[in-house]
């Protein structure tokens, strides 16, 4: 299990999307990062699962900050 921490991100989707390439398969990521509004909770679960990773948890981790813990997987559909 790797803790990832893209709160200072630029560019939150390119980001994300290096660091799960570079995951190995059935790695666990928990990847926390900011949220203005909502959007991007809602864009990050269509994009891991186009990332052929697996959604464990999602949660709202204080006022700006949301958390979502992944996993990466060669048999996600």
């Amino acid at each position: 299990m790797r803790r990832v921490d893209l709160r200072k991100s630029k560019d939150l989707f390119l980001k994300m999307g290096e660091v799960i390439e570079n995951a190995e398969f059935n790695e666990v990521l928990v990847i926390l990062f900011e949220i203005g509004d909502f959007s991007a909770v809602e864009k990050s679960f269509s994009f891991i699962k186009e990332k052929k990773c697996i959604l464990l948890n999602s949660l709202k981790f204080n006022q700006k900050d949301w958390t979502i813990v992944i996993k990466k997987d060669k048999n996600a559909l």
